[in-house]
């Protein structure tokens, strides 16, 4: 595992982010299998190979989810609503993956500034409800400095998977998930899934071209490109 461990260090330094303790206490054999999807899953690369897809569908399934404060919600009118979302997939026992998204999702926060919450609501939602509870999600939340316009969601393992299946991201095995963060506008309804290792200011870019597209009634970036030079 000292290979992986070497890896995810230097795709934390590509990416100006520091993993700090969360990466030190590492099982030997833990997520053999998930960094083994990694390699074989064209959509899970590593920084430098990270893809993205564009108008991505999504279906927010209505059922009871809790934030790490233990508070019930729906995810579309608690936290989507109508702004624009960032959204990451993680689980806090994976020693990994995880830390690297969760850390990059830390620097956008930090990018951000007031607009966190305000403007642009940051969610971690974990794939693994069974071991995640609120609690958990808490203490987990407080190693990266989650502010207040940052949610970590949990809930029942059918109310999760239902959630997960709506947003396209479901895996069976849950160890096998792909690196992946989605960016989109709860009012325009337009997604993106950013797979891999995401530097923080591509994703920042996708923020403010959605916030810059409902000063311009909801035209994209593209349609605007084309008004301007036909």
């Amino acid at each position: 595992m000292e290979p992986l461990k070497t890896g995810i260090a230097a795709a934390l330094v590509t990416l100006g982010l520091v993993a700090g303790p969360v990466l030190a206490d590492h099982s030997q054999e833990e997520h053999a299998a998930h960094m083994a999807q990694m390699v074989a899953d064209p959509h899970a690369q590593h920084q430098g190979h990270a893809s993205s897809q564009a108008g991505a569908q999504v279906v927010f399934a209505d059922v009871p989810l809790l934030d790490q404060d233990g508070r019930e919600l729906r995810l579309k009118d608690d936290l989507v609503g109508d702004r624009i979302v960032v959204m990451g997939f993680v689980y806090t026992s994976c020693t990994t993956v995880c830390p690297v998204i969760s850390a990059i999702m830390q620097k956008l926060q930090k990018q951000l500034g007031e607009r966190a919450g305000r403007d642009v609501q940051l969610i971690s939602l974990s794939i693994d409800p069974l071991r995640d509870t609120p609690e958990r999600l808490h203490e987990y939340a407080g190693r990266f400095d989650a502010g207040g316009g940052w949610r970590w969601v949990t809930g029942s393992s059918e109310a999760v998977t239902d959630t997960l299946k709506g947003l396209g991201t479901w895996t069976a095995n849950y160890q096998d998930h792909p690196p992946l963060i989605m960016v989109g506008d709860g009012r325009t309804q337009q997604w993106t899934r950013f797979y891999g290792f995401t530097d923080p200011a591509v994703l920042m870019a996708r923020v403010d071209e959605l916030s810059a597209a409902r000063e311009h009634g909801g035209r994209s970036h593209d349609a605007l490109a084309q008004e301007t030079h036909p």
